[in-house]
């Protein structure tokens, strides 16, 4: 019965010999109950969430036996065949008939890649190998397109193949599992590696430590479009409170008002205006103060990969970068 946490994955710098291999999803974790008509589909946080996805609980009662609980991730694919997590997001909508317009427009898919239960019996305490046997014989996953199987080799040399080749449709990386691995719901047993990335990136503001009014919260980064606009691609703010004041002396000379700040402008395309630089993308309209500077200093980050045109988490400092001509910080680099 729900709900139950997925099990989870510890990221590692590269992947780990002997163990059995998949494509890392990039989407909605999920777990899904199905006992006859009734269909659950719980969230990474155990959230029901099927309601937002009409055109999936269909495909799997149609797919799955009449009883099972199975773990995967729901994902939306563009035409070519590549990821597309932003319109996946826009899914988690209020409205039902905005619902049922996306459930045509952008149909989700649930790609399956554990079996907690089938029938009567309980699999969390079967080895991991037993589970995806029993997966890949009691289900048939051509009765439906918007329900798969994922991919799986035991060849950590194809793995690593796949680390590379599957990068260009979405695929963010690859869960490693050990052979003999129990489903333990919420903790972090499997092992993930993930692309990451690194980016020159303008430093255009700052916004203030909370609690600390002479520290720097988090910098504000700035991309160049191709029209020549500093674009706002996102944030770094993983810094000890000691370095915080010493970065909020260093930046104090390249404060400068709003009025004379490239985000003050009409943007072009690509460009943020200037108020969505100070707006949270976690908090809806929540206005955010920040500090506009002088965008004069070039900062290199860490980050897994975009969303759009701003990087999907926050950055990763990495090195200050006094070589680099902030005009030369563009897209093209990414």
């Amino acid at each position: 019965m729900p709900p139950v946490q997925p099990m989870l994955a510890a990221i590692a710098k590269a992947i780990p010999p002997g163990q059995q291999y998949e494509p890392k999803w990039d989407g909605f974790r999920a777990i899904v109950f199905r006992d006859g008509d009734e269909v659950h589909i719980g969230s990474r946080n155990t959230k029901p969430i099927q309601r937002y996805f009409p055109e999936l609980v269909a495909a799997l009662r149609s797919t799955l036996p009449q009883r099972c609980v199975l773990d995967g991730e729901i994902v939306v694919q563009n035409h070519d065949g590549t990821l597309d997590f932003p319109a996946l997001q826009q899914r988690i909508h209020p409205a039902e008939s905005r619902i049922k317009k996306l459930a045509h427009e952008t149909p989700a898919m649930f790609v399956a890649f554990d079996c907690l239960a089938l029938g009567d019996d309980a699999l969390l305490e079967e080895p991991l190998q037993q589970r995806r046997q029993i997966l890949e014989g009691a289900l048939d996953f051509t009765a439906d397109p918007l329900v798969s199987l994922t991919p799986l080799t035991n060849d950590v040399q194809i793995a690593r193949e796949w680390f590379t080749e599957f990068e260009a449709r979405g695929i963010e990386g690859i869960v490693a599992k050990r052979h003999d691995l129990k489903y333990l719901p919420g903790q972090r047993v499997m092992t993930k590696v993930k692309h990451v990335r690194t980016a020159d990136c303008v430093v255009a503001g700052y916004r203030p430590y909370k609690g600390d009014a002479h520290a720097i919260g988090s910098l504000l980064l700035g991309l160049y479009t191709a029209s020549g606009d500093l674009a706002s691609v996102g944030i770094v703010g993983a810094f000890s409170q000691r370095r915080r004041r010493e970065l909020f002396e260093e930046l104090q000379p390249l404060v400068t008002a709003l009025v004379d700040h490239p985000w003050a402008a009409s943007p072009g395309a690509g460009a943020r205006k200037p108020q969505d630089a100070a707006v949270s993308r976690w908090s809806g309209s929540k206005n955010l103060e920040f500090v506009p500077l002088r965008p004069e200093r070039v900062i290199e980050v860490k980050y897994d990969r975009m969303e759009g045109d701003r990087f999907r988490h926050t950055t990763q400092f990495v090195r200050w970068r006094p070589d680099r001509d902030p005009a030369s910080c563009t897209f093209e680099q990414l």
